[in-house]
């Protein structure tokens, strides 16, 4: 009685509407993001792809040492690979670095190249118009001795305060103000290849003397040198002291967008003291800002350096470009906002190579060269024909030996391709995941695995009924003992996934990735679909005979059980009453 009453408080549609509700929800991110792409994203082997060159400078025009490429070579893996799913491929070729992407995103791999040092610099004058040459004298008002800016080109109106959501609670927090005006900023080109210094090549000796001669006069501490420089400077020539500034010394530099000139004081704060960096929409709604959170130390020199120079102006240097030159209205402690023109993209690219560091070298990028698919289509063909001969196996055996439990079967497969594919797109928009030769390869095991939960399931279905118990009955106990087996069963399939993922480099971690997925899928759909679902045959009459479920003939050994049980029970009775008479 007590195992029908347990089946009675099964409500199998409780766990069907569940997985509707997910695949619904699953497909209209699908259909509702994205821009209308509903295919999910191919490796190289399968698309192609395009491939760009790195080429490292340094500034005595020597090979770079073997120890910073490999650095460097890690770190732009991380950039464009941080979850190891996209498909990139970044490989060392002599003293440069080849960076290979799905697609056609060529400027992405550029970007990737950026040395992204970041420094954090007082502003000591400026800003003076980039179009000023040597010979004019500075805007009104600024004065080349004290390096003050005018109060005139100070914002007119500091930008309401941005809430600090990692500031400490117990003190006064603020970000910096905007110093553009709050209008949309306009979107930012995407990164061009930077030319060589004066068109020489990166290991030309005259590289070395040229940076050597602009720290000279660009970095110079003399005060009147300083102010030569910041008028003969040219914001839209190739800027050689690129990633290689001197941080102790003040620096003579351009705005990022090349509108704007600055001096600089020496450096207070790298950016190697940040413990994370994340695009976030401006709070005011306008544009996108890269929100930065500081180790302990970095966390303290920002906000001693902010508490003892509020009123000035303090600029973002990102590879010797002022990206932003706010002022400080308070004491900032927890979270910075570096603003700018930022759209989206840029914010999010920014964002990318602050949170895995700077790079050790300077690099100039060469043009984008398309690719083609190593392995092509056809080979995606073949892997797609492979799984579906392996599918129709399954299907075959399942339907021969479990008849009706054999379509459940294969319908619980259908449903899970549907979500994996969903999935599939989704992951492909937010992570960059593309789905390659290895990756098909992991799902094509993936059916064993979704398979054999049903296996285990059903043949311990069939050892109920051998033991006496209907079909009906023998659902729930059955599937009570199945689901430790199959839990444990996936676990362990997980843990090897897990362990490959973390262990493997290249497609092996595409692979495990794929594999890893697929047996969380198949524990959603064994528990949310198949068990309901057998649950419901069982409850039919039509549906839920033995021969019509393939459980014809153990029902039969079952109902011999049953018939020799009471028997049994009736020889003992007799034969007690005998021996008490």
């Amino acid at each position: 009685m007590a195992t029908s009453s347990g089946q009675q408080h099964v409500r199998p549609w409780r766990y069907l509407t569940a997985f509707a509700g997910i695949v619904v929800v699953l497909y209209a991110l699908v259909f509702l993001t994205g821009g209308g792409n509903l295919t999910p994203k191919l490796g190289i082997d399968l698309q192609g792809g395009t491939r760009v060159t790195l080429t490292a400078r340094t500034t005595d025009g020597q090979p770079p040492p073997r120890d910073q490429l490999i650095q460097a070579q890690d770190i732009i893996e991380q950039r464009v690979n941080g979850l190891g799913v996209s498909g990139a491929e970044v490989q060392l070729d002599g003293s440069n670095i080849v960076i290979t992407v799905p697609g056609d995103a060529g400027e992405q791999a550029r970007s990737l190249g950026q040395t992204a040092q970041l420094r954090f610099r007082e502003v000591l004058q400026g800003p003076v118009p980039a179009n000023q040459a040597a010979g004019q004298q500075p805007a009104p008002g600024q004065d080349a001795q004290t390096g003050q800016a005018p109060a005139s080109q100070a914002p007119a109106s500091p930008a309401p305060a941005q809430p600090q959501g990692m500031g400490e609670q117990s003190r006064p927090v603020a970000p910096v103000a905007q110093v553009s005006p709050l209008q949309d900023p306009p979107p930012t080109p995407a990164p061009s290849p930077t030319p060589s210094p004066s068109g020489l090549a990166p290991d030309d000796p005259r590289v070395a003397a040229e940076v050597t001669k602009l720290r000279e006069t660009r970095q110079s501490t003399d005060q009147a040198t300083q102010l030569q420089a910041l008028l003969a400077l040219n914001c839209g020539a190739p800027d050689p002291l690129q990633g290689y500034d001197d941080p102790t010394r003040p620096l003579v530099a351009c705005s990022e967008d090349g509108q704007s000139k600055y001096l600089l004081g020496p450096s207070f704060l790298e950016g190697t003291e940040i413990a994370s960096a994340q695009a976030q929409q401006n709070q005011q709604g306008v544009g996108w800002v890269v929100g930065l959170t500081f180790k302990p130390q970095g966390a303290d020199t920002w906000g001693r350096y902010t508490t003892e120079n509020v009123g000035k102006n303090v600029a973002f240097v990102l590879d010797g470009d002022v990206v932003s030159a706010p002022t400080i209205n308070q004491p900032i402690f927890g979270q910075t906002q570096i603003s700018g023109q930022f759209n989206q993209d840029r914010a999010q690219q920014l964002a990318q190579v602050l949170r895995y560091g700077s790079l050790p070298l300077s690099f100039d990028s060469g043009n984008a060269q398309t690719v083609s698919a190593s392995l092509g289509l056809a080979s995606l063909e073949a892997g797609l024909i492979a799984g579906a001969v392996g599918l129709v196996l399954v299907f075959a055996y399942c339907l021969f030996y479990y008849r009706l439990l054999g379509i459940l079967t294969i319908l619980s497969l259908a449903l899970s391709g549907l979500v994996v594919y969903a999935v599939l797109i989704l992951l492909g928009r937010w992570i960059g995941f593309t789905l390659d030769l290895a990756g098909v390869a992991g799902f094509i095991i993936a059916i064993g695995i979704t398979a054999d939960s049903f296996v285990i399931f059903f043949e311990r279905l069939k050892d109920e009924m051998r033991d006496g118990r209907t079909f009906r009955s023998a659902v729930p106990r059955s599937w009570e003992r199945a689901r430790r087996t199959i839990l444990t069963a996936d676990a362990v399939s997980f843990l090897a996934a897990a362990v490959l993922y973390i262990l493997a480099v290249g497609e092996v971690r595409g692979f495990a990735f794929t594999l890893g997925m697929s047996t969380v899928l198949d524990l959603v759909v064994v528990f949310l679909v198949t068990f309901p679902l057998v649950v419901l045959i069982s409850r039919s009459r039509s549906l839920g005979r033995p021969g019509l479920s393939g459980l014809a003939a153990v029902d039969r050994i079952g109902s011999r059980h049953r018939r020799e049980k009471p028997a049994v029970g009736r020889r003992a009775a007799t034969t007690g009453k005998g021996a008490g008479a």
